[in-house]
């Protein structure tokens, strides 16, 4: 099912592409996006780990640097039976986490300087075991492909804004000026926002729930887990992580915008509410007594 979500997120990618050359080159345009998009899907497979963990200036450690925590998921790894995973950290008090990585031999998991002081040693155990059964389910590979590829849409939303305010556009010579020019128009910086917000949703809030379950089963401690979702969704209503995107937003273990919106954003929000996770955590513990 992943390799089926990569695929159509990938050709998604180039078709909008292509149809942005359209809007803003016609045919030229239309042949210059299309070898855009092919760079733009390989690049998308082989490095979005290595972009996001840019975007959020994580910092790889060693056991010199974090000898707790190197130690913590060395130890967790071997019981979820998977290869070391490098280990980031993310300079911001916010509480936060996630997993990335193409494969579970390519994998990488970032924390936050704020999570590492928020949470005592059980919390924390749980979330980097939520984050490695990411890992083990290879759901990092597509939540990091749709963090590039909403971050894409986004980024032409506001270029599309920008260029019909000073005036810039397709020829006037080309066909499709007029009402077709204007529903271009409305589709790039109306509806492109919108698209983002769904292929977050590409990622099944089922995902989050058995990362949760395999996270409990692999740390051993579910209500730990549960408990340290809480403290994050406090933090997250009190304080956003100034670094954060909506683009990115799902890849997070508890979404960092969780304060920021209504019953509208939660609707589209790509976690599940923590109140439903955490009740489900309370009854995997009860099923392991």
């Amino acid at each position: 099912m992943n390799t089926l979500k990569t695929t159509v997120l990938l050709a998604a990618l180039t078709g909008l592409l292509i149809a942005v050359g359209a809007f803003f080159g016609g045919t030229k345009g239309m042949t210059f996006m299309f070898v855009v998009s092919i760079i733009m899907n390989f690049a998308s497979y082989w490095f979005s780990d290595k972009i996001v963990l840019s975007m959020y200036g994580a910092n790889e450690v060693t056991p010199q640097d974090a000898p707790d925590l190197i130690r913590m998921v060395s130890g967790l790894a071997q019981k979820a039976k998977l290869p070391m995973p490098k280990v980031y950290i993310i300079n911001t008090d916010v509480p936060n986490a996630f997993a990335t990585g193409r494969d579970p031999e390519h994998a990488a998991v970032a924390v936050t300087t704020g999570i590492m002081r928020a949470l005592n040693y059980q919390e924390l155990e749980g979330v980097v075991a939520h984050e490695l059964a990411h890992i083990k389910n290879r759901d990092t590979l597509i939540s990091t492909i749709v963090a590039t590829l909403a971050g894409v849409i986004t980024m032409i939303a506001n270029i599309a804004q920008w260029t019909a305010f000073l005036g810039f556009g397709r020829d006037n010579d080309e066909e499709g000026n007029g009402l077709g020019g204007i529903v271009e128009f409305i589709f790039l910086v109306v509806l492109a926002p919108l698209a983002a917000t769904l292929i977050q949703l590409g990622i099944s809030r089922s995902r989050e729930y058995l990362a949760d379950e395999t996270g409990g089963t692999v740390s051993g401690n579910p209500l730990a887990l549960a408990s340290a979702l809480q403290k994050i969704e406090y933090y997250a209503h009190h304080q956003v992580m100034p670094e954060a995107t909506p683009a990115t937003s799902h890849l997070f273990i508890v979404n960092p915008f969780s304060g920021a919106g209504s019953a509208i954003v939660s609707l589209f929000s790509t976690h599940p509410a923590t109140a439903d996770r955490v009740a489900r955590l309370e009854e995997q513990a009860k099923r392991m007594r």
